[in-house]
């Protein structure tokens, strides 16, 4: 019972995996692009497939038309160009903001020297005066 629950649960990670245009099929065997020969025409190639070279219709290996696979890799490129596509648009939005930015902390570091500025005048006085009363 348990070895069929495995067998069940193999079947389908494979179905839940044949996503695009696959590498290597679950069971560790290469894919192959196979292409499956027509007799009625010599000038049509026939269907084409990505299969495991260690193929048997057990269902544990990959079989995949090759049109399927393509289509779905071309389907997942083309989300990847869109999202790519978002983020060129909102580049000028972020370069504006990294100047508005870059103009706040040269606003904030004149500022503070500033400031250092003034505690360097509020200090000097206090100085000179416990020095002129020894308790420097």
């Amino acid at each position: 019972m348990k070895r069929h629950k495995e067998s069940i649960e193999m079947l389908r990670y494979v179905c839940n995996s044949e996503y695009g245009i696959p590498r290597r099929c679950p069971c560790g065997g290469a894919i192959i692009h196979e292409v499956r020969g027509k007799d009625d025409y010599d000038t049509l190639p026939g269907k084409r497939y990505f299969t495991c070279k260690n193929y048997e219709a057990d269902g544990f290996h990959y079989r995949q038309p090759w049109v399927v696979g393509v289509q779905e890799k071309i389907e997942r490129l083309t989300d990847r160009v869109v999202e790519a596509e978002q983020v060129i648009k909102g580049l000028p939005n972020l370069n504006n903001q990294i100047e508005t930015l870059e103009g706040q902390v040269k606003l904030l570091t004149q500022q503070v020297h500033s400031l250092i500025v003034q505690v360097g005048d509020l200090e000097t006085p206090a100085l000179i005066e416990n020095q002129s009363h020894g308790k420097v």
